[in-house]
């Protein structure tokens, strides 16, 4: 059952994700400097690679909040999603912040991007407790 729940996991993260995303696709394609084309849709935006790219990243990330739970007797919903906002908030956001920091990018892109890191790690404890 574990690698089950980490794909629905992953498949629930990803799918939030392609939601966020359009919702916020102006602002973070204005934030992120992305090229687009006449009909305001990215440049590469037929280009499979980000997504596939992107969903492994996602599984990878399920597998080991998985294998952390586990270990950590995290078995309740409202523990998965504590830890899941934990994982967002404290571990993957603030790597964000530094690769954007560092990248002199604009901080708006930062508060995107983490706030979706947060939203999908609180998607992945939630799922992953439902298993």
């Amino acid at each position: 059952m574990g690698i089950l729940a980490v794909i629905v996991a992953a498949v629930a993260a990803f799918a939030f994700g392609a939601v966020y995303y359009m919702v916020l696709s102006k602002p973070w394609m204005e934030a992120a400097a992305i090229e687009v084309g006449e009909d305001g849709n990215p440049v590469n935006s037929s280009d499979p690679t980000p997504y596939v790219v992107s969903f492994i990243c996602i599984l990878l990330v399920a597998g080991m909040m998985r294998h952390t739970f586990a270990l950590s007797g995290i078995e309740t919903f409202g523990k998965g999603i504590q830890s899941g906002l934990g994982v967002g908030l404290f571990f993957i956001s603030p790597w964000i912040f530094i690769n954007t920091g560092y990248s002199d990018r604009p901080w708006k892109l930062a508060v995107i991007d983490a706030g979706y890191a947060t939203s999908a790690a609180t998607v992945i404890g939630a799922v992953l407790t439902l298993f």
